[in-house]
């Protein structure tokens, strides 16, 4: 099958015979740097981008970029949210789950290994580019669980009937592919109209307050102001619930706030707090760079954290030993517990929305600790790592804390602190010769308290 690039229209070849399929829409805000025609290598083997397929679902969109190899080969590059994986078709091992028995966190042997379920989702196709290996149109289905083991990653995809068909391969990023050919700033700026990675204003359509967000990236918006609920990934923005003016949520870090983070510029897009069933509450900041990833800095009471979300996954253990392993290194699991969203402003690379509940399970390493965060349709992994506010503070150059102002001394303290000396110097030759000095240090406590008390009987009366 392919996709005109001029008019749309969409042909298949099918036994030597041409059709005409009517239109397929276009990919919706194209802010990705691959294109038709990127090349690069995986494995030692070059490939070109000659296809994609975006698809969309309930929390988000992502693309599927079809390659073409060098030996004649194709396998896909998947791309969500400046993630990549790389992908090809492998045989189908006995025993595959049916795509209704698949839950989040399970486990399934795919012939090499036990792989653990990180998402479960039905997507539809929103748009199409260039050469495809399958027939596609507006609304075509994909049924698909993503599974991952260490740094391997795999897909069933149910798409075509109720036998998968299995994809394995691992996360990449666009550096180690060696991409070349590339769209710069300029060329996506020409055909999204704004340029990939740069924040854009956009006002809320319930009350007219400023949202700041990253167009193709970070859509999924929630207003400070009135905590409307919008999807901006779209050409038009959409109201996905409109809310309330509410109190304005003191935070440390404000909304929009820049911070020199190593050679990188970073901005606050989004926060949301976070509690857990035992009413603890934390703040958790989204950060994006322009040159790097998301992050996360997480605000709690006993500090602060830097999370960031995980390529490669620790190995899973088992009920009788419940830890994680990661490149050799065993993480004990310390906690297990229920964490939902109290409040959220600002933009995100998922929607996000009060209510959201997560299972927690976290487990520590020395300083470090691994976090399990799970639903019933997705799975990830972060590895967080304590850092000092005073770091914090440096990198948003945060005003330093007032100083302590020291209490001037009134005369009842200089009072007291005179007897505490006059006690304490009688201490020593009480110490030296007890019975002696006993008498003289009663009589001479004696002499500093009754007058003041016999004076004030004396007033009261």
């Amino acid at each position: 099958m392919a996709v005109c690039e001029y008019c749309r229209t969409t042909v298949h070849k099918d036994a030597g015979a041409v059709r005409d399929l009517g239109k397929l829409s276009e990919v919706l805000e194209d802010y990705s740097p691959i294109q038709l025609g990127t090349s690069g290598k995986v494995g030692g083997r070059g490939f070109t981008v000659i296809g994609r397929i975006q698809l969309r679902y309930p929390a988000g969109l992502w693309n599927e970029w079809f390659l073409m190899y060098d030996d004649g080969a194709s396998g896909w590059l998947g791309d969500a949210s400046g993630q990549y994986m790389v992908t090809s078709e492998r045989p189908l091992p006995p025993g595959w789950p049916a795509f209704d028995a698949i839950r989040v966190g399970g486990q399934h042997d795919l012939g090499a290994g036990l792989y653990v379920v990180s998402d479960k989702r039905t997507a539809r196709c929103t748009g199409g580019q260039g050469e495809l290996p399958f027939r596609v149109g507006d609304g075509w289905q994909a049924r698909v669980a993503d599974l991952r083991l260490g740094a391997s990653f795999a897909t069933l995809d149910y798409s075509d009937g109720d036998t998968p068909v299995l994809y394995g391969g691992v996360a990449v990023t666009l550096e180690s592919m060696q991409c070349q050919l590339l769209r710069d700033d300029e060329a996506i700026k020409a055909s999204a109209g704004r340029y990939r990675g740069r924040v854009a204003p956009l006002s809320c359509p319930n009350c007219g307050a400023a949202i700041a967000y990253l167009p193709g990236l970070a859509g999924n918006l929630v207003c400070q102001a009135c905590a409307t609920r919008i999807d901006a990934s779209a050409p038009e923005a959409v109201v996905l619930e409109t809310g309330e003016r509410a109190a304005a949520v003191p935070l440390t870090l404000a909304l929009g706030q820049e911070a020199k983070i190593g050679a990188n510029d970073y901005r606050v897009l989004g926060a949301m707090k976070r509690m857990d069933d035992d009413g603890e509450e934390w703040t958790e900041y989204l950060l994006y760079s322009t040159k790097a990833q998301f992050f996360w800095l997480v605000e709690t009471g006993e500090g602060w954290w830097r999370s960031d979300v995980m390529d490669e996954w620790p190995l899973p253990g088992t009920p009788a030993v419940p830890a994680a392993t990661l490149q050799r290194v065993s993480y004990e699991r310390t906690l297990d517990y229920p964490a939902r969203v109290t409040w959220a402003a600002g933009a995100f690379n998922w929607r996000v929305a009060v209510g959201d509940r997560m299972r927690v399970r976290e487990f520590e390493h020395g300083q470090a600790s691994l976090s399990a965060e799970s639903n019933e349709e997705e799975l990830g992994w972060s590895r967080s790592t304590p850092v000092a506010f005073d770091q914090v503070r440096a990198w948003f150059k945060l005003p330093a804390p007032p100083k302590p102002v020291k209490k001037a001394l009134g005369k009842g303290d200089l009072k007291w602190r005179f007897l505490l000396w006059i006690v304490g110097l009688n201490l020593i030759p009480l110490l030296l010769n007890f019975g002696e000095t006993l008498v003289w240090l009663c009589v001479a406590l004696a002499a500093l308290f009754l007058p003041p008390g016999i004076v004030k009987k004396g007033e009261h009366e």
